[in-house]
């Protein structure tokens, strides 16, 4: 191993790395750049290695190998079925993993280029088709032997009931404090109190066990299907990577938090015509029904953004940087004009593209 280079900040272990990692792998090592390390609950880092057969990314990860056998499994899919997403490179003795010290270690190719324009609407368009192309793709997966099933069981009545009752608690919070977030909150709970009822009563009336084609239930979903993640090469061709999130989910659930995290930008506040864009290229690859439009239209009615800074500020007000979380909340109320617009757009679409 002489000869390499330590680039950068801080190495985590880059000793470890080079002598109980690295040397698994039939590549010999030029340089190591520490690129990310998050020391949370799910502990997590990605380095930058230069080798001989170009350079690579080397990525420590928080789950169990049946779970990274799951995500191989759907990137290997995904590969054979056209979409984009680098391999786990093999080490000598054949294996997709090296674990050391209880950490599972992978490494991949690293994916040089330019991370998805939210302000290029061809980017969007781009990345909407893809994000049908995994969907449509699922038909017929199944994890190889030794996988977690890794299945999305979220109950959304449910779970934005639960928000709406959170914003009903809040409201009395905010009653007793009397700050300026309180009183911000409360100025505008009437607007976004409606929201949540309106966007309940419209995911209400879905028949979820009816809900469209035969991956509308369960399908290969990203779940964080974001710019970081959607890579252009300089040939133009789109990559995604980190699939730690990865589930068997309702495509709903990725394109609704796909579109929220567009549409809630300031640069693009709600813009109804991104919206229709990005779901018509969505659908030249895979139709949508009735019922899938409504829930991706309720899920993005309900103000998700007002409620996790609400309830962020209202749990830790003692704790809390003030200032922050008032600027956090002008942010999400300084558009609600556009946000209320943009609502009556989509349920004007919807009625008219299926009821005619």
């Amino acid at each position: 191993m002489e000869g390499y280079e330590i680039l950068s900040r801080k190495i985590i272990g880059h000793d470890d790395l080079l002598n109980n990692i690295l040397i698994h792998y039939p590549y010999k090592i030029i340089s190591i750049e520490n690129i990310k390390y998050k020391e949370t609950d799910k502990e997590r880092a990605v380095y930058k290695i230069s080798t001989n057969k170009g350079n690579k990314c080397l990525k420590k990860v928080y789950y169990d190998e049946a779970t990274l056998l799951f995500i191989y499994s759907v990137i290997e899919w995904l590969n054979i079925k056209g979409v984009n997403a680098p391999r786990l490179l093999s080490t000598k003795n054949g294996l997709k993993y090296v674990k050391y010290q209880d950490d599972i270690y992978m490494l991949t190719d690293w994916i040089d280029g330019r991370k998805c324009e939210y302000d290029d609407l061809e980017d969007i368009k781009k990345i909407s088709a893809n994000l049908a192309k995994i969907h449509i793709s699922s038909k017929g997966f199944f994890p190889i032997q030794g996988s977690k099933l890794l299945i999305g069981e979220k109950d959304y009545i449910t779970s934005l009931n639960k928000h709406f009752k959170h914003l009903l608690e809040f409201s009395n919070t905010a009653f007793r404090l009397k700050d300026k977030f309180s009183k911000l909150y409360l100025e505008n709970f009437d607007y976004y109190i409606n929201c949540a009822k309106e966007s309940i009563y419209i995911i209400s009336k879905i028949d979820f066990q009816n809900l469209g084609d035969e991956v509308s239930s369960r399908a290969i979903c990203h779940l964080d299907y974001v710019n970081k993640n959607l890579i252009f090469t300089s040939d133009n061709k789109l990559y995604v990577i980190d699939f730690d999130k990865t589930r068997l989910d309702m495509p709903i659930h990725d394109i609704s938090s796909f579109l929220h995290r567009i549409l809630k930008r300031k640069k693009t506040p709600w813009k109804f015509e991104i919206f229709k864009e990005a779901v018509e290229c969505y659908e030249t690859i895979r139709p949508l029904s009735y019922y899938e439009h409504l829930a991706i239209f309720s899920l993005l009615m309900f103000p998700k953004k007002f409620w996790k800074i609400s309830k962020d500020y209202f749990k830790n007000y003692k704790f809390v940087n003030k200032n922050y979380y008032l600027e956090e909340l002008h942010d999400v109320v300084d558009y609600k004009k556009e946000h209320r617009e943009f609502c009556k757009l989509v349920n004007d679409y919807i009625e008219t593209k299926f009821r005619g």
